[in-house]
């Protein structure tokens, strides 16, 4: 693979297989930080709780006040661990076999180590305490937890910078408690997901749902926001300062409709619960992690490759235990607005598919990432593709490409 520009990328890289090998190894594996669920979710000692990084299985618990995430994965035979995606536990015991490890990841215990009647067993030279389930770094930031298979990898704050991190604990001002999930499969490549959750151009063209009922417009004042190493981004927008409510007609997009209604007007309520009149907020990490906020709709997004060609994406909304009744019917109701099926996320679904299905027949074809110039900066205009340039450039850092 050899990406010569960041505004010109090649198809290829969404379709061969021995790219997303390398990805698997060199950067999901790598000094990256990866989002894992809330720590609400542990509420008492020996809590358990499973989960998944670009498809291999981790499992978090808590042992005396300690987080710690582990690769769900027996060392003897590969086998998993815990099978149920929540629990309480004294210790992991896989089912497979009987070997046990202490909550520390230790292996304790190996059934029939010695043999039966002095024959089969272990080699005499074999030692447990030499043996430990594979750890993670983990660190619990404002209440949701992350990990990196990298032991030495910059906290959290440093890895992502200061606005990154200011854009992260703007939504997160209290505990999260976790008010649901839903997953969605998309038959594309990971990148061209994540992609379109750095492109703040398409969302007021593709989404009607947006501009129809002014929940997002390209008019209304916002920004960019693009941290150093390129590969984290902030989009946001204020719903109620609309600056030319009229270049939308002069541009005659199939979006813009007046003539729509809902009968049920409450998922289109917005309270300004953060005091800063934004009401859509997207930010992503690089590289598998979306926070958004639209309206008072709160979610993570857990992207989770499942090969070269199709994505999982689950979403998990939450809010905060000292929610008003207000705050609550909000978001519950304006979960309907994201997700497998919302009135606003379908459409990404789709066109990740229809982008996968030509990325097939493009050799030696290049993807253009020209609008807003050539940089990946920060910008007052969202009619930029800066920050998926900017997730390129991370990208080629990380696997060692060379940017002509």
């Amino acid at each position: 693979m050899r990406i010569q520009s960041t505004s010109e990328i090649p198809y290829e890289v969404y379709v061969n297989p021995a790219i997303y090998d390398r990805e698997m190894e060199e950067l999901f594996q790598g000094p990256v930080w990866h989002f894992l669920g809330f720590e609400s979710a542990l509420t008492q000692e020996h809590n358990y709780f499973t989960t998944e990084i670009a498809g291999l299985p981790i499992v978090v618990v808590k042992d005396h006040g300690t987080i710690r995430a582990f690769v769900n994965r027996c060392i003897h035979r590969g086998s998993l661990l815990c099978i149920a995606q929540t629990g309480r536990i004294s210790e992991f015991s896989c089912v497979y076999h009987g070997w046990t490890y202490d909550l520390t990841g230790q292996l304790t215990g190996v059934a029939f180590e010695r043999g039966i009647q002095g024959q089969g067993g272990m080699p005499e030279d074999f030692n447990k305490s030499e043996q430990h389930l594979r750890s993670l770094t983990v660190q619990n930031y404002h209440g949701v937890i992350f990990a990196s298979f990298d032991a030495q990898i910059p906290d959290f704050e440093t890895y992502v910078g200061p606005d990154i991190a200011a854009g992260i604990r703007r939504v997160l001002p209290r505990r999260p408690v976790l008010l649901g999930r839903t997953s969605q499969l998309i038959h594309s490549n990971w990148k061209i997901y994540v992609e379109n959750n750095r492109d703040s151009y398409h969302a007021s063209i593709l989404h009607s749902f947006f501009t129809t009922f002014k929940l997002n417009r390209l008019t209304q004042s916002g920004g960019i926001v693009i941290n150093a190493a390129g590969g984290s981004h902030i989009s946001f927008s204020k719903r109620k300062q609309e600056v030319d409510d009229a270049t939308y007609d002069a541009e005659q997009l199939r979006a813009n409709k007046d003539d729509f209604g809902l009968k049920d007007p409450r998922a289109l309520r917005f309270i300004d619960e953060f005091g800063d009149q934004i009401s859509l907020q997207i930010l992503t990490l690089f590289p598998l992690t979306v926070f958004h906020q639209i309206n008072n709709s709160l979610c993570v997004r857990q992207v989770i490759p499942r090969g070269v060609d199709q994505v999982e994406v689950v979403w998990w909304y939450y809010g905060f235990e000292d929610d008003s009744a207000e705050l609550q019917e909000a978001r519950l109701m304006q979960i309907n607005l994201v997700g497998p099926a919302g009135y606003i996320s379908m459409e990404d679904g789709a066109v990740g598919g229809f982008v996968q299905r030509n990325s097939s027949y493009a050799e030696g074809a290049v993807g253009l990432l020209k609008m807003g110039g050539y940089d990946h900066l920060s910008s007052p205009s969202r009619v930029t593709e800066a920050a998926i340039r900017g997730f390129w450039k991370q990208y080629c850092d990380h696997l060692g490409e060379t940017i002509v």
